[in-house]
Formats: C-alpha cells, structure tokens, sequence
C-alpha cells in the first residue's frame, strides 16, 4: 500500500493519567451517577478541546469517573445540556451524526489493534475495532461486538424537547474483560499497577430550534450541518482522534491512594521520539516518493537521541533505539506500529 503523508500533532507530549480504583460492590446500571458504587471515585479534569490550548474551553462541561473488576471496566460520564437530542436508533450507526460520548481504548498501546464505542442519549451503540489507525490503512472492523457489554442513559431532563428543562445526560458503560482482552498484551486483563492507552471524546452539534425541534445549524453557503465541535479529556492536538500515542493513561489501582504518584515508563518518551520519525518520514514520502535514509537530513537541527537508528528500503523504513534499560530495543516502522524486542 502506497503511504500517505500524515499531520503532526500540535502539541506536547503529555497525556494525562487517571488512577482507576477497583470496585467494591456491583453497580446496577440505571444512567445515574449519585449511587453509592461511584460516590468515592474520582472525577477526571473536565474535557477540553481536541486541539488543546490552540482552541477555547468547551462551554458545556463533561467528565468521567472509572472502575473496575475482575470482570469487568466500568465507565461514567456526565455531559451538562441544555440541548438533549438524539436521533439514532440501529446499532452501529454513525453515532456521531448526533450529539455522543466515545470511548477509545487501546490496551497494549502499540497504536494498532484498539477499540472505539460511541453512543448517543438513546442509548444507542456504535462499537468497532480498528486494525490500524486510518491514517496507517485501517481497516475498522464494524462487525466486531464488545460481547456482554452493558450500557444505560439517564436524562435529567427530556429529550427531543427543547422546551423542557434540560441539564445534563449521564452514562454508564460496563465493558468485559473478556472482549477487551482480545488485543491486550498477552491476551489478558490488565493486573494492579499496569496501565492501558485511554481517550474520551464528546461530540457537540451546533443546532437551532425549528417548529419545536432541534436542527443542525447548517452554513448558508453551502447548505451543510456547521463543523461539529470535538471535545476530549487528554488533549490531542489535532482534529483526529485516531492518534492513539496520544491518549490517557488509565492505571489500574486496588483503591484510592493506595498508589504511587503516576509516572509513565521512560520508554514511553522513547516511543514519542520515534513517533517524530514516523511522522517526518511519512510526509518525506509523500514529497519525494520514497523513505529518507538519513536520519539527519529527516529531522534537521532538532535535537535527538544518537542511539536512534534508521533503515529503509523501497517500500518502507524501521526506525529503532535502545530502551530506557539499555538492554533491548523499542522499534517502529512506516505504518506506525510499535514494539519492543
């Protein structure tokens, strides 16, 4: 497959972390947030735009809470609304067309093989599994099921009514470990202490009221809904959620601060550099046609790590350093996966 160039993300390199403590009891899924099963656990930050700082802070407030199980990842959300709609009803619909919350989870975070849940205030779902990002080729697998999955809305408010007094929509996901064990590392759930690679994303339509009915705005030019406005909990720095080396990290805690203070591997800022390589060797392709040999032409006057090093062939390129141990070696290659030997 002939690559294409990719954008470069507009930001730092800081995703944010959250600690998810086990559950002690079973929930029953209703929608609500004010039970006892979440009573103790805490919020994330508040979601902020997709592109970080280069973008303003959402006007509509939205954040998560986590536990988990030995069979099971539990999520909630509260999305603050004055404006609750839904038209969706089929699963696996494009759930974004209406307002949603996503969930993207890749458990052994090498950037392929990872999941994608959407779902709107019907409660309606949309769940995928990506082979690989779509800018590395995809492809989505929409038939994949996250089997056992448990979802439930609750609306304080009314929905489809605008006349009504409208607050906010809550959600609670419950996700088994034995569907999202499929494409972790070693095939299994994660163990206290472990993290996996974890992003939310709310989707928010700008609409208007039409015959007491919510409508897409559209643009006058061109008779299209506007843009749709993407916000997230770990920032992304560009319009695309399918970046996964950018997402949270989740860490999986017995209890509330039972921990120590979170800090990703050192090999994590080492998959970062390399990530550099990808990206400046994807858009070298897409200008020169084939891969760059130097590594020193590719990133200019930057600075790098010397124990990088980079091969290429006519069809693709594998970059490589030593790990923050020094006794073995984290590699990528030109479709973005990553691994360490």
């Amino acid at each position: 497959m002939k690559m294409s160039g990719v954008p470069v993300p507009q930001i730092p390199f800081s995703p944010k972390h959250y600690y998810c403590q086990r559950a002690v009891t079973k929930p029953h899924l209703d929608g609500r947030l004010d039970k006892p099963f979440w009573a103790n656990v805490p919020w994330t930050e508040e979601f902020v735009d997709i592109e970080g700082d280069l973008k303003p802070l959402p006007t509509k407030q939205t954040r998560v809470k986590m536990q988990w199980d030995d069979e099971y990842m539990y999520f909630g959300a509260e999305l603050v609304e004055d404006e609750i709609w839904a038209t969706l009803t089929e699963r696996d619909s494009v759930i974004f067309y209406d307002n949603d919350f996503e969930i993207f989870i890749d458990p052994d975070g090498d950037s392929h093989q990872y999941y994608e849940f959407e779902m709107n205030a019907l409660n309606t779902v949309w769940d995928l599994m990506l082979v690989k990002p779509y800018r590395d080729g995809g492809p989505p697998v929409n038939s994949w099921d996250i089997q056992g999955l448990q979802t439930a809305v609750h609306i304080d408010g009314e929905l489809n009514n605008p006349s009504a007094n409208n607050r906010k929509w809550t959600l609670e996901v419950a996700m088994p470990w034995k569907t999202l064990k499929e494409c972790a590392a070693d095939g299994r759930a994660p163990l206290t202490g472990e993290y996996w690679r974890v992003n939310f994303s709310r989707v928010q339509w700008t609409v208007d009221v039409v015959d007491g009915a919510y409508v897409k705005r559209k643009d006058t030019e061109t008779g299209r809904p506007l843009p749709e406005d993407n916000w997230v909990w770990s920032p992304m720095g560009i319009v695309n959620m399918h970046y996964p080396e950018l997402w949270g990290y989740v860490v999986f805690v017995d209890k509330a601060n039972s921990h120590k203070e979170f800090v990703p591997h050192p090999d994590e800022r080492l998959k970062w550099q390399l990530r550099q390589v990808y990206y400046r060797q994807r858009n070298y392709y897409e200008e020169h046609g084939k891969y760059c040999p130097d590594l020193q032409l590719l990133v200019s006057d930057d600075p790098w790590n010397e124990d990088i090093q980079l091969e290429t062939t006519s069809v693709g390129f594998h970059a490589q350093v030593l790990s923050s141990d020094r006794d073995s070696h984290i590699h990528i290659r030109e479709d973005g996966l990553t691994w360490k030997d």
